[in-house]
């Protein structure tokens, strides 16, 4: 092993001197122009600030070639054109106070001077109004007339010419053409009123022309699958509103790359915006899966900061707990309703084809009780979960546990129709049941029954799961959460962001059934915690909500947990396989599960029922061929 020098030499000083302009150029290009996509990013961005109508853009060899990006928009005045590539030049803001309130897509100038540093560039454009146009050659300076309609065209050609080590890390020409086109589609995805158009080495490769309703243009752009697998969004809360289409369960892919999300007419990736999507999915996606969605934010420009990275990908809420909790009950809402609706037959044939065995108009319909014998309820303290029989009840005992805390008594493992839950039947024969009526069990596993579109299968412990699931959650939100102070405060070493949240949130903390109070200077003390968790980590959950707190709602923390909890107890008590059921208290299942909120899937995320159609049974058999 060799010895270190006992020295080091000095380095030679250098003088402090300022940079030549083109490298300053080249610097800043690295920050806004990572590859050819990205050129593509901010001559969009140009052309739609400019009123465009029609985008065209061609590329060569992947856009290191060739960038071209044709719009038909209000053009440049020839005097303006030199002036628009200096490096901090732009149209679009002229005071601090214009940067607080941006509203276009660009306000920097610095795009068309970084990417002049670093390619041959050059502008056409003639001004509405003018009598012609002109060619601007952004490495001679040279200016002279040109033919053209109303409009700009910017040419980049041989990207990173001037910057060789930087054209080294472009991968092949088919994947910096596939970023290129991401980059146009996230475009069109904000602009349906804009027709975009996209051409590679002479060929037409996409191509989205105006729509009248962005439900047209995410069919255009992404997929008619991606509007039919998605519920439409539209909630307002307090100054934000969330808009577009989130994308059901059943729809979730292995990766998310689907996942597209704007912030007044911007594309961005934040942190508050993706956790509030993820957690509006928490309870109904199995394992991994990534939703799809297309959601809008409109927001007052003065309530968000887009002026936080080059890229202008990013962007920083003044108050992002409003946008969470807006993002977050948005997508909820529009999940929520159970999509069994979607299996009616159209209104082009409201006869079914079977006749349901319904009461006559003005009478009245309860559900029937599914009765646990106690072979089936089970031997063990697990006895004591389940309500026993009437002619088995012992007296009852002093209220605890839930009744406790003001809540009606445990349902998982009530009999399938409550006094009071059920719905009426229709009030006709003509209108036929979403789930239709049932007509045999499987193995004890699933229930078939016939609906007015043929045949539906549903998973009966998945199906009661989740309507127990959603019956604990319903008597829960209706009630306070207690307190369950600790005989022995739970100590732990804090960071001085636990300690300084803890005591700026010293009002909130209470209403989530936490008390934690400083100890030392370094240390927090975890006082009291929610009574349904009293059985917890305390320092964890004080952590958890925390560190949430500080970056979310803390009560998202406290209600997983608490989710946990019931789903837990919902699985244990839900009808379990096996378990015959008569045809009346099948159908009584499937009542409920038409009137549960999020009932399509179970408390894991699985789905509860599938429709088989006539075509889909007779192509089984090949009928009609």
């Amino acid at each position: 092993m060799s010895a270190l020098p006992s020295s080091i030499p000095p380095l030679e000083r250098r003088p402090i001197r300022e940079l030549p302009d083109e490298l300053i150029s080249q610097i800043a290009a690295g920050e806004v122009v990572e590859r050819p996509a990205s050129v593509v990013r901010e001559l969009l961005d140009n052309a739609l600030d400019a009123g465009a109508r029609q985008v065209t853009v061609r590329l060569a060899s992947g856009g290191v070639r060739l960038i071209s990006v044709e719009d038909d928009g209000q053009g440049i005045p020839r005097e303006e054109l030199t002036v628009a590539l200096r490096r901090h030049a732009t149209s679009k803001i002229a005071s601090l106070n214009d940067l607080e309130t941006v509203g276009t897509m660009g306000f920097r100038g610095e795009a068309l001077a970084a990417i002049n540093a670093i390619a041959e560039l050059s502008i056409l454009s003639r001004f509405a109004g003018a009598d012609g146009a002109f060619a601007l050659d952004g490495r001679t300076g040279e200016l002279r007339p040109v033919a053209r309609g109303v409009g700009t065209t910017v040419e980049v050609r041989e990207l990173f010419f001037a910057t060789p080590a930087r054209r080294k890390f472009l991968k092949t020409d088919a994947t910096e053409l596939a970023h290129c086109i991401e980059s146009v589609r996230r475009h069109a995805l904000a602009r349906p009123e804009v027709g975009f158009s996209v051409w590679h080495d002479g060929k037409l490769i996409e191509q989205w022309r105006a729509a009248d309703q962005r439900e047209q243009r995410l069919a255009d752009a992404l997929s008619d699958d991606f509007v039919a697998q998605s519920v439409a969004v539209d909630h307002v809360g307090g100054p934000v509103r969330v808009v577009g289409r989130a994308g059901i369960p059943d729809a979730a892919r292995s990766r998310g790359d689907q996942q597209f999300f704007y912030v007044n007419g911007r594309f961005v990736r934040d942190k508050v915006l993706s956790h509030a999507v993820r957690s509006a999915y928490e309870d109904v996606l199995h394992g991994q899966r990534q939703p799809v969605y297309a959601l809008y934010l409109d927001i007052d420009p003065s309530r968000v900061d887009v002026n936080v990275h080059p890229t202008k990908i990013e962007v920083r809420f003044r108050d992002g707990r409003e946008v969470h909790q807006a993002v977050r009950h948005a997508i909820e809402n529009a999940l929520a309703a159970p999509r069994a609706g979607d299996a009616v037959v159209p209104a082009s044939a409201q006869q079914p084809f079977f006749k349901p065995n319904v009461p006559a108009s003005g009478a009245t319909w309860s559900q029937p009780a599914i009765h646990f014998t106690a072979r089936e309820r089970g031997a063990g303290d697990f006895d004591a979960m389940w309500p026993p029989r009437a002619e088995e009840a012992p007296p009852a005992p002093a209220a605890s546990g839930w009744q406790a805390a003001g809540m009606a008594p445990s349902p998982f493992r009530a009999p399938l129709g409550l006094p009071g839950d059920a719905p009426e039947a229709p009030a006709t024969n003509e209108e036929a049941w979403p789930l239709g009526r049932a007509l045999a069990q499987l193995q004890g596993i699933y229930i078939l029954a016939e609906n007015s579109q043929g045949l539906i299968v549903v998973d009966m412990h998945a199906a009661h799961e989740r309507i127990v699931y959603e019956r604990l959650k319903a008597q829960l939100d209706g009630a306070s959460i207690t307190s369950q102070p600790l005989l022995i405060p739970a100590t732990f070493a804090a960071t001085p962001q636990e300690v300084a949240t803890a005591e700026a949130c010293a009002a909130v903390l209470p209403t989530l059934g936490l008390e934690i109070t400083p100890f030392s200077p370094r240390t927090l003390a975890v006082r009291a915690v929610p009574g349904t968790l009293a059985d917890g980590d305390p320092v964890e959950l004080a952590r958890s909500v925390l560190a949430e707190l500080a970056q979310h709602d803390a009560s998202s923390v406290v209600q997983r947990a608490q989710n946990e909890l019931l789903s837990t107890m919902a699985c244990h008590g839900a009808v379990r396989a096996n378990r015959k059921l008569t045809l009346d208290e099948m159908n009584a299942l499937l009542r409920q599960m038409e009137a549960t909120e999020r009932s399509d899937q179970c408390n894991h995320g699985r789905p509860t029922w599938r429709q088989l159609s006539i075509r889909e049974l007779d192509a089984l058999f090949m009928r009609g061929r």
